[in-house]
């Protein structure tokens, strides 16, 4: 049995590597898996025949394809994949694995890979608590948010206690 191509998914534009990418995602977070490669049949602007063309991917359960475009675009943080974690723990594998494996950290739960995407890896507690009905506890929690790169979930739970 076949599974059915999906009518939509994510494409995103790398330099040469999507391969490589691909398979780190997919040993990374689960819901993830490398599919088919697809390699070029003739040469192209920034390739050569039987170089690693398309990759398809998925990414936490979403559809991902992969295109070796060379270095003409680049990621920003206009997209980003947003990971729910559900403890501290999970929240430190995934923030580690990203930015231990040549990514940079950025600010309020941000970072990227080594490939230029952008990810948040993002406290389920973080999201309650922004979403809080008392509108000082939203406050404190967004300030403590503010000053930090990984999301530290003590430090949220306290600023959501008042602390």
């Amino acid at each position: 049995m076949t599974t059915p191509t999906p009518n939509s998914r994510v494409c995103l534009w790398y330099d040469h590597n999507a391969q490589e990418a691909a398979a780190f995602y997919a040993s990374t977070f689960p819901g993830s898996a490398v599919g088919a490669v697809q390699y070029a049949p003739a040469d192209y602007p920034n390739g050569k025949a039987g170089d690693v063309l398309v990759v398809e991917f998925t990414v936490l359960g979403i559809p991902c394809m992969g295109l070796n475009g060379g270095p003409i675009f680049q990621h920003s943080e206009a997209f980003s994949f947003q990971v729910a974690t559900s403890d501290q723990s999970e929240t430190d594998r995934y923030w580690n694995a990203i930015v231990g494996n040549g990514g940079k950290e950025s600010a309020c739960g941000w970072c990227k890979d080594k490939w230029g995407v952008s990810w948040q890896i993002t406290p389920t507690v973080l999201v309650e608590s922004l979403g809080d009905p008392d509108p000082l506890v939203r406050k404190r929690v967004f300030a403590a948010m503010m000053g930090m790169s990984k999301i530290d979930i003590a430090v949220i739970d306290a600023a959501r206690a008042g602390y």
